[in-house]
């Protein structure tokens, strides 16, 4: 009687234990299928921010570098100085250059007084010789009409009648004169107009070479922390080459990438909860902000080809932009490239 008792009640646990076991699956279950029918989750994200690289616009070497590694940095501070004496030069060459195109200027714009002195003087030589044509005429005239009397010689009249001609003469010389005076004008006016035109462009020179000179000192573009120096004291630096980069204080978001398959669920202004695993028991809230226009396989060095052929279905991901709503300090502490887990509230 004693045996039989122990042997029931081992009979009667067993099926407790597993209906236990069963309603405690199925609540599991229940509650999670509920659960992603209003949530999507994803854990391929992670801390974006937006990065400023810092590129020398002129060649030179390093005299100067006013920072430290990983400091942070207000913009418009002095970080980087170089060598600016080849600069300094240019400068003054282009100062002496448009001094020299100021001169030619005035040397041109007396070009032209001169020139029309020498209308006016061309002008009062047609003037005398005029003068000088009709006092000649008189005298021919007179002379002829002695002559044809009789009263004078030969030799006389020939004289009178060649000081007409030359006096004619004269006055074809000296009217002859003023147009080419007044081409002479002419000429020197353009002649200032090209040297004037000279020394805008040697203007143009000095601001260039000012805006040269300036690019020897490198500010800082934005806020920031620096990241990735590559420079040194003494190195030569080219034109073109990355210094170093900014790291944005004010820009931090985070970027997931949900499956394709859970986008039909997502949409912009959705709340989102994210968790960074550097700081596991501390959440943040965000907002979905925008969509990636392609995957990121698409932007990937060799995307996929499905046209040669190997075709292989495989998930693809879309970046979703997350903006963040925390408080300063908590967004001091995330750094771009830190892994966090994202859920995202769909209803």
């Amino acid at each position: 009687m004693d045996e039989t008792q122990p042997k029931k009640k081992k009979k009667i646990i067993f099926p407790i234990i597993l209906g236990l076991v069963l309603v405690g699956a199925l609540i599991f279950t229940l509650k999670e299928y509920l659960y992603y029918q209003n949530h999507e989750t994803t854990d391929d994200a992670q801390v974006d921010a937006d990065i400023s690289p810092v590129v020398a616009r002129v060649s030179g070497y390093v005299n100067e570098i006013r920072f430290q590694d990983n400091q942070f940095v207000k913009a418009g501070d002095t970080l980087v100085v170089l060598d600016d004496k080849d600069y300094k030069i240019k400068l003054e060459q282009a100062m002496a250059a448009l001094t020299s195109a100021r001169q030619s200027v005035n040397v041109s714009e007396s070009n032209v007084t001169e020139a029309k002195t020498g209308i006016t003087t061309a002008e009062a030589n047609v003037e005398a010789a005029k003068v000088q044509v009709w006092k000649t005429t008189q005298d021919f005239e007179r002379y002829q009409n002695l002559y044809n009397d009789h009263a004078i010689t030969k030799a006389q009249f020939d004289d009178a009648k060649a000081a007409k001609e030359a006096a004619d003469a004269q006055l074809t010389v000296a009217q002859s004169q003023v147009p080419v005076q007044t081409k002479r004008v002419s000429t020197n006016q353009r002649q200032v107009g090209a040297t004037a035109s000279n020394i805008t462009s040697r203007e143009a020179d000095i601001d260039y070479a000012k805006l040269q000179l300036s690019y020897t000192v490198i500010v800082a573009p934005v806020n920031g922390i620096i990241s990735k120096r590559n420079i040194q004291i003494g190195q030569l630096v080219q034109n073109g080459q990355t210094l170093f980069a900014i790291v944005h204080d004010n820009n931090v978001y985070v970027t997931a990438n949900f499956k394709e398959t859970q986008m039909e669920h997502l949409k912009i202004g959705d709340s989102v909860d994210i968790t960074a695993d550097a700081f596991s028991n501390k959440r943040i809230a965000g907002t979905i902000q925008s969509f990636a226009g392609a995957t990121g396989a698409k932007f990937s060095l060799l995307p996929p080809d499905n046209a040669t052929g190997n075709f292989v279905k495989v998930v693809q991901r879309v970046p979703v932009k997350i903006t963040l709503q925390a408080d300063s300090a908590t967004m001091n502490m995330l750094r771009p490239g830190m892994s966090v887990s994202v859920v995202v509230h769909t209803k």
